[in-house]
């Protein structure tokens, strides 16, 4: 996803409201995420389907990160050579 242009992509509630589909439109063609405002502060963020589905999906992948080294700390990791050789052994089979 690329990064948010202050410039162009952060704009007021109000505008949004009086152009859905031409912000919308805006989304799917730059691939950047748009910041709505609403009194001067953001209040929302708004991504093309296609972007969340990549952000989830990195998330998920991060939150198994996260799990292992919980496990590793509390001792319950497994040496590389032995998850290498268990691996190696059903890939045999």
């Amino acid at each position: 996803m690329s990064r948010v242009r202050v410039d162009e992509d952060i704009r007021p509630l109000s505008e949004f409201r009086a152009g859905v589909a031409r912000f919308v439109k805006q989304i799917q063609e730059t691939r950047r995420p748009m910041v709505l405002t609403q009194r001067g502060r953001g209040v929302a963020v708004l991504v093309g389907v296609h972007e969340y589905e990549s952000m989830q999906a990195r998330l998920e992948v991060l939150e198994e990160v996260y799990k292992a080294e919980e496990q590793i700390a509390a001792g319950e990791g497994v040496a590389h050579e032995d998850a290498k050789a268990r691996v190696l052994h059903r890939l045999a089979q």
